[in-house]
C-alpha cells in the first residue's frame, strides 16, 4: 500500500492473534461495511523483553518492515516510545502519562507539526473496575485522543470477543497513519505496564 493510500484511510481494524510466546497483531483497512479489507501491517512483540520493541511489517512473512516503536529506557513507568520508519527516521513519539494513569490510563501522542494529542480511557467506571477487581480485567477499554481544545484526533474502540479486536477511527486527516497504527498496537501491547 502506498503512503498516499495509507493516508487516505479513516478506519482501521487491529486484531490480536493468539500465540504462546509472542504478541502478534494484524492491522487491516476497514471496508465501507466495517469488514476487514486487506492487511496493511503485521506486528510482533516478544513477551517479557527488557526493553520493549515492536516492529510492524507489510505482512506476516516479516520480510518488509513498515515502521516500529521502541522504548527509550529499559524499566521506566513513564517511558517514551520512539516511532520510526524502516530507515530509522523519526515519525513521532508516544508515552504513558504515569501520574494521570493511576485511575484512568492516559497516553500522549506527539507528531512533528501537530499539537500533542492526549488519549484517555473513555469510561472512568470501567477504568476503576479493571484496576481494582482482577476478575474484571477482561472488560474492554476505549480511548479517545484529542488535541488541545478537545478537537478530536482519533479513537480506539475495543470490541467484545475472544481475541482483542480494535476499531480505530481517524478524525483528523493530518495525522500520520503510521503513528496512529503504532499507538493502537501499543495500547494493547503495553497497556498493562
Amino acid at each position: 500500500m502506498s503512503t498516499q493510500q495509507l493516508q487516505s484511510l479513516q478506519t482501521l481494524i487491529v486484531r490480536q492473534r493468539i500465540r504462546m510466546m509472542v504478541n502478534q497483531y494484524e492491522v487491516h483497512a476497514a471496508g465501507p461495511d466495517g469488514s476487514e479489507a486487506g492487511m496493511i501491517a503485521f506486528a510482533q512483540q516478544k513477551r517479557m523483553a527488557f526493553k520493549e520493541q515492536v516492529t510492524l511489517y507489510t505482512d506476516d512473512t516479516k520480510q518488509q518492515p513498515v515502521l516500529g516503536f521502541k522504548a527509550r529506557k529499559v524499566m521506566d513507568l513513564g517511558s517514551a516510545y520512539d516511532v520510526t520508519d524502516p530507515s530509522g527516521a523519526a515519525i513521532g513519539v508516544f508515552r504513558k502519562d504515569f501520574k494521570r494513569s493511576l485511575l484512568r490510563s492516559t497516553w500522549i501522542v506527539e507528531q512533528p507539526g501537530l499539537p500533542a494529542a492526549t488519549g484517555q480511557e473513555r469510561s472512568q467506571l470501567v477504568a476503576i473496575l479493571r484496576r481494582f477487581m482482577e476478575s474484571m480485567s477482561w472488560l474492554p477499554y476505549h480511548f479517545d485522543f484529542v488535541f488541545e481544545g478537545e478537537q478530536p484526533a482519533f479513537s480506539v474502540v475495543k470490541k467484545w470477543g475472544l481475541r482483542d479486536k480494535y476499531v480505530v477511527t481517524i478524525h483528523d486527516p493530518r495525522l500520520d497513519r503510521r503513528m496512529v497504527i503504532a499507538m493502537a498496537v501499543g495500547l494493547d501491547a503495553l497497556q498493562a505496564r
